[in-house]
């Protein structure tokens, strides 16, 4: 009785045996199959047991809590490319559609146009402002046409030109619904002075103007062209976006302002991504309260003889740290053929123009 009881105990312990290493065995293989399942490249990394179980956690972890420079460190080896006849495994690098504050960013294949199109009213008036200042002027012709070709077709847009030399602006056929205003303004020496002054420009003309016009703003530069479809996807009470040459880079390495002398100033703990000056957007009231605030901190900057790095845009990235954009659109919508990571974007919706930038800014 007592042998059949310790047989009886061993064929127990057998079949416990095998439960746990089925257990064990499906944890792991699943564990490799969600981690080699990640189609989207972050780099070319060895299959490595250390690095497998790293990288893994690190890519369960919510993406605004991780560590960026731990991040860095597992990740720093892995290129952008990578070969396919390597024995390598692909690591994920998902494209965020989502900020941490949950406001959408604009990809395609992230929005259905028919639907959003049917959330307007068609009677919706829409403001494209533009400087063409200077040398810049004769970049605005082929901004016009593109836009005329891609930029909220079959809605009405009014065309704010902002120039110093008015005679000098094109004659452009426009489609029904649409309308072109020449605003005259005072010419700037130092192209930074240009950019900084369109801030001050932009917020008397909201307050005064625009909101008598249109429902939304959108403000642009004019060195650039439209090249595929750019609709109301991009409305929103506040949009900012992602500026190409930083979109896939860590938050310590973004190029705020970093002197606290400055009030564009953003310390090392603050910032989630770093937006691009040549295209924001909102309604008329963000708009005005955006460019009132970042010409205040020019003026007060100016004051003590101080400029910040990126001039406007420095300023608009430090709005933009304590007032969150509702929309954050991709880089889609700022391209520039000489970036990195081209390859990311099924469209380059708006493109900068090839150019001599001392020679147009001189």
């Amino acid at each position: 009785m007592r042998t059949l009881q310790s047989c009886m105990g061993c064929q127990y312990r057998k079949l416990l045996g095998l439960l746990l290493f089925y257990i064990i065995a499906s944890v792991i293989s699943w564990h490799l199959i969600k981690l080699i399942s990640r189609m989207a490249l972050y780099g070319e990394c060895p299959v490595n047991a250390t690095w497998v179980r790293e990288i893994s956690e690190l890519l369960e972890r919510p993406s605004c809590n991780l560590d960026e420079p731990q991040k860095n460190k597992m990740l720093a080896h892995c290129k952008i490319t990578m070969d396919p006849n390597s024995q390598t495994v692909r690591m994920m690098r998902s494209l965020p559609v989502l900020t941490p504050w949950l406001a959408p960013i604009i990809w395609e294949g992230t929005f259905d146009t028919k639907l959003l199109n049917s959330q307007f009213k068609p009677d919706l008036q829409v403001g494209l402002t533009v400087f063409a200042v200077k040398k810049y002027v004769q970049f605005l012709q082929n901004f016009l046409l593109s836009a005329e070709e891609h930029f909220m077709v079959g809605r009405k847009v009014h065309y704010y030109i902002f120039t110093d030399q008015p005679k000098k602006i094109p004659t452009i056929p426009l489609h029904h619904g649409r309308s072109a205003h020449i605003l005259e303004i005072p010419a700037h020496q130092p192209w930074q002075e240009i950019s900084m002054y369109r801030m001050e420009a932009l917020s008397m003309m909201a307050k005064h103007r625009f909101y008598n016009e249109v429902q939304y703003l959108v403000c642009v530069d004019v060195d650039m062209v439209f090249n595929d479809h750019v609709g109301v996807e991009i409305l929103g009470e506040l949009v900012a976006t992602l500026h190409p040459g930083y979109f896939t880079m860590p938050r310590y390495s973004l190029p705020y302002e970093h002197r606290p002398s400055s009030l564009a100033y953003i310390s090392p703990a603050e910032g989630d991504f770093y937006y691009m000056g040549a295209i924001f957007a909102g309604t008329v009231a963000q708009i005005y309260q955006l460019t009132y605030a970042c010409n205040r901190a020019i003026i007060a900057d100016k004051s003590k003889g101080i400029e910040a790095v990126w001039h406007d845009e420095s300023h608009l990235n430090r709005y933009l740290v304590r007032h969150k954009p509702t929309k954050v659109l991709s880089p889609e919508y700022m391209w520039d053929v000489y970036m990195l990571h081209g390859d990311l974007l099924k469209k380059k919706r708006f493109l900068a123009v090839t150019k001599d930038h001392e020679e147009i800014r001189s």
